[in-house]
């Protein structure tokens, strides 16, 4: 496959707005920032691109790929290797030139910048580095920016990005092994896994030396000392000589400068993923006990769900014709709702003699009918977690 190069950045904006509208890991932001002397842009909690405000305002960002190029050739993907589509892509200054175009023109609020892998994940993730460095130092860009992180890139580059993005994330494309192994024979777990546990422990660290509040509403609170499978211990002495001590793989320990961390809050917004819906048979229990895991163990701010799109043939994938299962995604975003902020475990919503959910009715009504014990509950006298049990009649 070669890269057309010819192209006008107009047609190459076309190609590659399209190209990335499968990844819906968009969101509010979760970060506050003001503009400042010198800068252009800022950020706010209110929400950034397809989202809605507390006042009712729509904001947006601009939505690309840097490349739709790939190495990898997933079954699922529109731009898998095996596909013969138009492959293009953007240099980092033509990004930002964008970026910085539609935020004058009052058409964006931030940038999400995803991509392809071109070459290999290293070469890809130091373009997009040399982009959002460009934006923040050159353009002197204040707004909000969301970055996908390459896995397999070097840890380093995922560490310096950190500091740059507002918000990263890793897809993990499916919920178990074994699908990632059938459509997506390139990416493994552990691939995906890394680089999610690093933003965690860079999340930690920033959350510990400055102080920041990014556990809002959040029950699955980033314990700050002590993760399992290798998180950040901060030891206070090694703080206060500027540096720290990380917990790595196989329990060896690495003492890192901890300056940045002191100077710039790491990945302000937390990091999300995105999990594909019925391109694999998993069950919504499944998909639902990999959410609550990746919450309590990886400290995720989002899980994203995207109903499976039929856009290849492929005797691993789903019959083409079929409807994408929009319903099933709108139930687990429902659940997802339930375990991050009404205090519900999965195990409580699904179990593996009741695997999915009921199409009729959403999950908290479900549950509400399964347990009438329960009810009716005292206004005046239940407490706070016992009244968010109670469904909200539609």
């Amino acid at each position: 496959m070669l890269i057309q190069e010819n192209l006008s950045i107009q047609e190459k904006l076309k190609i590659l707005t399209d190209a990335a509208k499968y990844d819906v890991a968009c969101t509010s932001s979760g970060v506050k920032r003001k503009g400042k002397a010198g800068s252009i842009g800022n950020t706010s909690e209110a929400g950034i691109c397809h989202s809605f405000a507390a006042d009712g305002r729509c904001i947006s960002l601009l939505k690309i790929l840097f490349t739709n190029q790939c190495i990898y050739d997933c079954k699922y993907c529109v731009n898998r290797c095996s596909n013969d589509v138009v492959r293009t892509s953007f240099t980092p200054d033509e990004v930002c030139r964008l970026t910085m175009e539609f935020y004058r023109r009052n058409f964006i609020e931030g940038l999400f910048l995803s991509s392809g892998i071109l070459y290999n994940a290293n070469h890809t993730m130091e373009l997009i580095y040399e982009t959002v460095y460009k934006l923040r130092n050159h353009w002197n860009f204040n707004g909000y920016i969301h970055v996908k992180a390459i896995p397999g890139a070097d840890g380093e580059l995922v560490e310096q990005m950190g500091f740059l993005a507002d918000r990263m994330s890793v897809n993990l494309e499916l919920p178990t092994a074994e699908g990632l192994k059938n459509l997506a024979p390139g990416k493994t777990r552990d691939k995906i896994l890394k680089p999610m546990r690093q933003i965690q422990q860079g999340i930690s660290v920033s959350g510990h030396l400055l102080g920041y509040d990014r556990e809002f509403k959040k029950p699955y609170a980033t314990q700050r000392a002590g993760f399992a499978g290798g998180a950040a211990l901060i030891k206070p002495e090694l703080a206060d000589v500027g540096g720290l001590l990380l917990k790595g793989e196989g329990g060896r320990q690495r003492s890192l400068p901890s300056s940045p961390y002191k100077k710039t809050p790491f990945v302000p917004a937390g990091q999300s993923t995105q999990i594909i819906v019925g391109a694999t048979p998993e069950s919504d229990y499944q998909m639902m006990s990999v959410s609550q895991a990746l919450y309590r163990n990886y400290g995720l701010k989002r899980v994203f769900y995207s109903a499976y799109i039929p856009v290849n043939e492929d005797s691993n994938l789903p019959a083409p014709g079929g409807r994408p299962p929009l319903l099933r995604e709108h139930r687990l975003y429902q659940a997802d709702w339930l375990l991050r902020f009404y205090g519900f475990q999965a195990e409580e919503l699904l179990s593996e003699s009741q695997p999915n959910f009921n199409v009729f009715l959403d999950p908290k009504c479900d549950w509400a009918l399964r347990h009438l014990e329960g009810f009716p509950v005292e206004v005046n006298s239940a407490s706070y977690d016992r009244l968010l049990r109670v469904p909200e009649w539609e």
